[in-house]
C-alpha cells in the first residue's frame, strides 16, 4: 500500500508531523540529478515522484530499480531538513541488485549477505558542504533506523531497519 496514504513508520514517527517531502539527489555513478517533491506536508505520496526517486536510486551496476521503502526516503528527508534542507544528496548506493551484492562480496568488500540495499531499505550518501560527522550525528539523533559511518570511503549509511549504529 505504498501510495494509499501514510506508511507504517518506526515507533514515534507515525504521530510526528512530517516536513514537506522534497529531496534533491545527485547520482555519483551516472551524473543524473533529480529534485522532486514526493509528498506535501499534509498530503499523500505522488506516485510519479516516487517512481523518479526509485529510478535515480537504481542499481548502477545492473540498471535495475526497485520500490524503495518510503520509510528510508522519509528518514533521508528528515536528515536533510535537520541539516538545513535543500541539500543535494550524493547517492553512493541506493538499491543494490542481488547480482551486484554478490559481486561486491566476491571482491572482499564488507557488504552484508542479506543487505537492506537489496530490498530498497538502505541508502549510502554524502552531502557536500556537510561533514560526514554531522550527517551521522543528525541521523543518530533522529533514531529512526540504522546508521553506518564510513569516513574512509566517504559516506553515511541510512536504513529503515531497527535503530542501531556502527
Amino acid at each position: 500500500m505504498l501510495f494509499a496514504g501514510k506508511p507504517a513508520f518506526p515507533k514515534g514517527l507515525a504521530n510526528a508531523p512530517l516536513p514537506e517531502g522534497r529531496l534533491s539527489f545527485y547520482n555519483i555513478h551516472n551524473g543524473e540529478r533529480l529534485t522532486v517533491t514526493y509528498r506535501p506536508p499534509e498530503g499523500d505520496y505522488d506516485p510519479e515522484a516516487i517512481s523518479a526517486i526509485n529510478w535515480i536510486l537504481r542499481c548502477h551496476y545492473t540498471n535495475e530499480s526497485t520500490e524503495m521503502d518510503v520509510r528510508t526516503i522519509e528518514y533521508l528527508n528528515m536528515v536533510d531538513k535537520k541539516l538545513g534542507g535543500g541539500n543535494e544528496i550524493h547517492v553512493i548506493s541506493g538499491y543494490r541488485s542481488p547480482q551486484y551484492n554478490r559481486l561486491l562480496r566476491g571482491e572482499g568488500r564488507h557488504v552484508a549477505k542479506h543487505s537492506l540495499h537489496m530490498s530498497g531499505k538502505a541508502i549510502d550518501i554524502a552531502i557536500p558542504g556537510k561533514s560526514l560527522e554531522s550527517v551521522r550525528h543528525t541521523a543518530l539523533n533522529l533514531q529512526r533506523g540504522g546508521v553506518g559511518y564510513y569516513p574512509g570511503p566517504g559516506f553515511v549509511h541510512l536504513d529503515s531497519g531497527a535503530f542501531r549504529s556502527w
